[in-house]
């Protein structure tokens, strides 16, 4: 089984980074969106999501993004995704992923976009 390893860290100002390495698919998605509920449920609404190692995604772990992003964009935050693989960047495309939250090339970018 392809396993999903998650990095996360609560900048002083309030953004959320995590990174993604591996795979995320319908075996794993719920510990990204695990993530999201418990920073939501302390007020974040902002996150950066480094994919740059994310080999992998399915319709359901791509899922979690879209969820996650509609309740940040009700609370004034939103989701920035960092340097997507190529793989990734096909599915997400295929998935019209990229019209709902900002994709940027490098994680200074992300934090403009807050």
């Amino acid at each position: 089984m392809n396993s999903l390893k998650l990095l996360i860290e609560e900048t002083p100002t309030g953004i959320v980074r995590i990174d993604l390495d591996g795979f995320l698919d319908a075996h794993n998605f719920e510990k990204l969106e695990a993530v999201f509920e418990k920073h939501f449920a302390e007020g974040h609404y902002r996150f950066i999501v480094d994919v740059s190692r994310l080999t992998y995604v399915s319709s359901s772990g791509a899922g979690v993004f879209v969820g996650a992003a509609s309740a940040c964009q009700d609370h004034n935050g939103n989701i920035v995704l960092v340097r997507p693989t190529p793989e990734v960047q096909e599915i997400f495309e295929l998935l019209g992923v990229y019209q709902i939250f900002p994709v940027v090339k490098e994680r200074e970018q992300a934090l403009a976009q807050f």
